[in-house]
């Protein structure tokens, strides 16, 4: 079931939050700052560990890792790299669909019950929030099957006009079969 709701992800207390990273994995702006800032300086010395893939990558864009959460509620940390929006014609979409699906892939080969997801690449990457809602809802729904632990998928924004597009997008698209 995905549940949206408007609120501080750094205050779940759900199986993992995933944190809309970027490649570096070393904390920024926005919801990556929020999490850093949260989850105290444990978080970056894990992060720090993660070998880069590449000079200054060590999560290339629509993949993830997984850290602990350390003074977060949740247990641990899924960190994703969403796309920057150009436009739409660099692939953006199916980069972003992979930040929800290898996230989800990944809370489930660990046996995670809940997960929290914020809209990732909207904000300053410029994703278009009602595409990005829809691309998220869609793919949350296309992985999830009952035979994954995954009960509960919270969708979090932290304003008003983003709980909404999320809602929209999750009203607009019929669940599942189960």
């Amino acid at each position: 079931m995905i549940e949206v709701i408007q609120g501080d992800i750094t205050r779940l207390s759900v199986d993992a939050i995933v944190n809309a990273a970027n490649e570096l994995m070393l904390g920024g702006g926005g919801v990556d700052g929020a999490i850093h800032r949260a989850a105290g300086t444990e978080l970056l010395d894990a992060c720090r560990q993660v070998p880069e893939v590449r000079p200054g990558v060590r999560c290339p864009t629509g993949t993830c890792r997984i850290t602990p959460a350390f003074d977060l509620p949740s247990r641990f940390v899924i960190h994703t790299v969403g796309p920057i929006w150009h436009g739409g014609g660099r692939g953006e979409a199916e980069l972003l669909a992979s930040c929800y699906r290898n996230s989800l892939c990944l809370a489930a080969s660990h046996g995670f019950a809940s997960l929290a997801f914020p809209a990732i690449s909207c904000g300053i990457y410029g994703y278009p929030n009602d595409q990005a809602a829809e691309i998220a809802t869609r793919t949350i729904r296309s992985v999830l099957s009952p035979q994954m632990s995954l009960q509960r998928i919270v969708l979090v924004a932290f304003e008003a006009p983003m709980v909404v597009v999320l809602q929209r997008a999750v009203s607009s698209q019929p669940d599942a079969p189960s």
